[in-house]
């Protein structure tokens, strides 16, 4: 089987984020990027599992530029055979990303593309569902389980409630969430074997964005912390109900 695991980068959760151009540009100065944490732990190890039960190839793809190399190449020490990363800049929105995927998608042959459920900048999971529509694709969201019985997926998600079971045939796009695979930490043979694997970069189709940035905002800064005695439950009561306005 052919995977196709889709990549994003994201600042790591540590940074400290500020914006440009009157707030409608992301400042990336000093900004350390990772790998976006639910495209490596969940949509990528499932990917690698799958392929060490059944054989195949694990592909990554990233849409930008080549700064995005070496986080791409973390993907691959982790145990992906190879690379593509999307040679576009500037300001790309989800149907841009999404549209450029899908052109390689198309001509790819690929039985199953998996992404995280979201990234953890923008937290949007709609890139997923776009490359689906693209590529005229059964497209399964936040899954929490996958096996596969031939070419046929056997696929739980978390639902309110309780569980859904689907079933469907390849190929399929499908996000993954929570409960799809454990984290894996790249080993030494790993990370020297992936400086040799192919990293193709491809041309752009230069798709244009549907969306711009009108302006960035922080969320409001956190007050401080404020400590009620335990027996002034009437006063509590009244900061919930009056002030913090949740109950």
């Amino acid at each position: 089987m052919k995977f196709l695991v889709c990549i994003s980068l994201v600042p790591d959760t540590t940074t400290k984020i500020s914006f440009i151009d009157n707030d409608t540009k992301f400042n990336n100065d000093k900004v350390q990027w990772i790998l976006n944490p639910y495209d490596e732990w969940y949509a990528l190890v499932r990917a690698l599992e799958l392929k060490e039960a059944n054989g195949g190839t694990v592909t990554v793809i990233n849409v930008g530029s080549a700064e995005n190399d070496q986080v791409i190449r973390k993907a691959l020490a982790i145990g992906a055979d190879d690379a593509i990363r999307i040679d576009a800049t500037g300001e790309l929105d989800s149907f841009a990303i999404a549209a450029e995927i899908a052109e390689v998608v198309k001509s790819g042959g690929y039985d199953m593309i998996l992404l995280g459920k979201e990234t953890i900048s923008y937290n949007s999971s709609n890139v997923g569902g776009m490359i689906a529509e693209l590529t005229d694709l059964p497209f399964v969201s936040y899954a929490s389980k996958l096996d596969m019985n031939g070419s046929t997926a056997h696929l739980e998600r978390d639902i309110e409630g309780g569980k859904e079971i689907l079933e469907v045939d390849t190929p399929f796009v499908i996000s993954c969430a929570k409960g799809m695979a454990e984290a894996r930490i790249p080993n030494m043979k790993g990370i020297m074997g992936a400086k040799t694997k192919p990293l193709n970069v491809v041309t752009p189709k230069g798709i244009a964005p549907l969306t711009t940035v009108v302006k960035y905002e922080l969320p409001p800064a956190k007050s401080a912390c404020k400590m009620i005695a335990a027996e002034n439950a009437e006063q509590l009561i009244e900061l919930l109900h009056n002030e913090a306005k949740i109950i």
